[in-house]
């Protein structure tokens, strides 16, 4: 009898062994710019080459890191710092206004291996909002920090900070003013360029899942919201869940796209969990969770990348600025659709 125990004692050790093995030659990384409609036929080369290069200088970032050793959390902020110092994207410097010509910036971190997680909505002076959300997650006994108790939080914890005029630029200010415009004015139809301008102005959220040697993943997002929102409005963004999600046992996923319908749809959680539950490809799942966005009347994107170092940049609109690198190396930049 005693053997026998011996015996099972021993498949037992060597099965829980097998389950926490490590492929330690297996990394990736993927990044998104924000989805909406994006035709190339509205692109200037110029811009559309300037989306590419930040793409490919971010993720280069994230990769650099993965590559030599380092963290899943260090390689996913590290990489939105880059989107979010650039004026390209709807995060940090170049966020969307709202209503009142102010900042409002949210973010999110979640951490795969502890489901350790962060978020700071609607700070105005954090300069780079995903390292609040760190923040939050390592220094504070909370998940979610807003309004000026989260700059207070980020200040008193040492993050670098500016003023709100660091953020505002023009392109923004008078995307704002068209969007007013329009608001006064709602008897006028709007021509099918109009409409898909309008629709943009949810655009440029930017987001980040990496998976480092350790197999650790960590997923991260930060946005400035939707042009013209008011009362303190909210997205997804912040929300774990709904724009943000990372667990080893399933993926990392980050979204971006109409905020609403994400946090209805619970977006990033739900994918995770048909990874998990139902064992589905992160591309399957993907797939699956964007078309019940659809079906709500949502639009938008995330990108997708489990333990193995499977990939999905899934999305229901004409366009998403998305970057994937993997362990090898290879770098896939994309913008629109049928790239």
């Amino acid at each position: 009898m005693k053997h026998i125990l011996k015996v099972f004692a021993v498949i037992f050790l060597v099965s829980c062994s097998s389950k926490v093995e490590v492929d330690k030659t297996t990394f990736g990384i993927v990044i998104h710019g924000g989805a909406g409609t994006i035709l190339k036929e509205n692109m200037s080369e110029e811009m559309e080459k300037a989306y590419r290069d930040k793409l490919t200088e971010a993720i280069a970032v994230g990769h650099a890191i993965l590559k030599a050793g380092g963290t899943s959390q260090d390689a996913v902020e590290q990489t939105i710092h880059v989107m979010e110092n650039s004026p390209l994207f709807n995060s940090g410097k170049g966020a969307v206004l709202t209503a009142d010509e102010s900042i409002a910036l949210d973010a999110s971190f979640m951490d795969g291996k502890t489901l350790d997680a962060g978020a700071i909505a609607g700070v105005k002076h954090v300069k780079n909002p995903i390292s609040a959300a760190i923040k939050v997650m390592n220094s504070s006994p909370h998940v979610m920090l807003s309004g000026a108790g989260a700059d207070r939080f980020a200040a008193e914890e040492g993050l670098d900070t500016v003023p709100e005029s660091y953020f505002i630029t023009e392109r923004r200010f008078n995307a704002l003013k068209r969007v007013k415009a329009r608001e006064a004015n709602k008897q006028t139809a709007l021509t099918t360029s109009e409409m898909q301008y309008y629709r943009n102005q949810r655009i440029g959220t930017v987001g980040c899942v990496a998976l480092d040697l350790n197999g650790n993943l960590a997923a991260g997002t930060s946005t400035g919201g939707m042009t013209n929102k008011k009362w303190d409005r909210i997205g997804d963004a912040p929300i774990i869940g709904a724009g943000t999600y990372a667990n080893n046992a399933s993926c990392g996923v980050s979204a971006t796209g109409w905020g609403e319908f994400f946090i209805r749809s619970v977006v990033a959680h739900d994918i995770a969990a048909l990874v998990e539950y139902k064992n589905l490809s992160v591309v399957e799942a993907s797939k699956q969770v964007m078309q019940k966005v659809k079906d709500l009347g949502g639009d938008g994107g995330v990108v997708v990348l489990d333990s193995k170092g499977n990939v999905a940049m899934e999305f229901n609109t004409s366009g998403m600025y998305r970057a994937h690198m993997n362990s090898a190396g290879a770098i896939d930049v994309k913008i629109y659709k049928n790239e």
